[in-house]
């Protein structure tokens, strides 16, 4: 699927170029909700007649319109600050796995996305400005050094940062960087320049200004794994590593069944994700730290379309809520609030438990 300035090219979307409000908004707000519309069309109506009516219609319409700036561009910008809180760990990760300073990844990050502010990145979940190169998933087209350029689309923020690693470490014009030290910095902010990442003769000293002026070189310094995350979590992080069959529940969520040694570090590194990542899709319990022999462990998100269908099962032995949900794909507190229970409660052999109530 590839978008447009940022909009869908096969969207539908209604502009707001014929509905009175100022020219600001008018840039600004590309909708499609009919009631905003009908809204628009009935100002139009009474703004040929000034009355009590239009007055209170143009009120509406002001109040609307900042409502839906308000929830179009999500409220407050990030900070820098707390762009890096949200992706040191991830930054660590990657300069673990494919040795680039954890230092550059965030600067580069904070620099190409505005701090994950920029369209390119709240649109494209793209954090780096990688453009296209023959990239075969879906595309965005924005202005840059050119109009109407050509930007990778991820599903995630996460996989723009694991593919900022896999496009330095594809091509052979990058390759030098990699006999830098992890903490040289400067060498790296440099050599990007030359290898061609920006045309903008200033790239190494904002990079290098970033990262002096936020303390990045610091995360360059994590050596290995333990350095930022719980060791219980990340035993044996340097061992061969265990590869999985891709299983389909029915629900059409994929996970993967835990081998003799897996840990949560090795799942998230094998398909790519965060260890948030990894736990937000499961429904382990909290005091959980390894994985056992036979877990179930989600590699996507568990989907809300169960509750579309009715649909109850009986428990064919006890287990906590936990162990249920993460059985039948389905999150806890759905659980919890389809069967009217408490979060200790405990499923016993022959429970009838609701898994949906069903709208068909």
């Amino acid at each position: 699927m590839a978008f447009k300035n940022g909009k869908n090219d096969t969207s539908h979307e209604t502009s707001l170029s014929f509905c009175p409000i100022n020219s600001s908004l008018q840039r600004l707000l590309t909708i499609k909700i009919d009631v905003f519309n009908s809204f628009c069309n009935l100002y139009l109506i009474l703004s040929y007649k000034k009355t009590k009516q239009y007055r209170v219609m143009k009120a509406v319409i002001t109040s609307l319109s900042f409502l839906f700036i308000g929830s179009s561009f999500g409220g407050a910008r990030i900070s820098k600050a707390e762009y890096v809180g949200q992706w040191k760990e991830t930054a660590i990760q990657q300069m673990i796995l494919h040795k680039i300073p954890a230092s550059i990844t965030l600067a580069q990050g904070i620099l190409e996305s505005a701090s994950g502010n920029s369209t390119l990145a709240i649109q494209g979940k793209n954090h780096f400005g990688i453009k296209c190169h023959g990239w075969t998933g879906d595309k965005i087209y924005l202005d840059d050094d050119k109009k109407d350029e050509c930007f990778r689309v991820y599903a995630s923020a996460a996989d723009s940062y694991s593919d900022h690693s896999a496009f330095l470490k594809k091509y052979e014009r990058y390759a030098f960087l990699f006999s830098y030290d992890n903490t040289d910095y400067k060498s790296w902010a440099k050599g990007l320049k030359k290898a061609g990442y920006a045309t903008n003769p200033k790239y190494p000293d904002l990079l290098i200004g970033i990262i002096e002026d936020l303390n990045l070189s610091q995360y360059d310094k994590a050596e290995n794994p333990e350095s930022y995350f719980s060791p219980k979590l990340l035993a044996a992080s340097k061992a061969d590593y265990n590869t999985h069959k891709v299983h389909m529940h029915e629900t059409n969520v994929p996970f993967i069944i835990a081998q003799k040694g897996d840990t949560y570090y090795q799942v998230s590194k094998e398909f790519r994700l965060t260890l948030s990542q990894l736990y937000k899709y499961n429904n382990f319990c909290a005091s959980k730290d390894v994985l056992e022999v036979g877990d179930v462990v989600y590699i996507r998100p568990i989907k809300m379309t169960r509750l579309l269908h009715k649909k109850e099962v009986v428990a064919s032995s006890q287990m906590s809520l936990e162990e249920f949900s993460q059985v039948h794909a389905v999150r806890k507190k759905v659980l919890m609030r389809l069967n009217k229970m408490n979060a200790t409660d405990t499923i016993f052999k022959g429970d009838v438990i609701v898994l949906g109530r069903g709208l068909f």
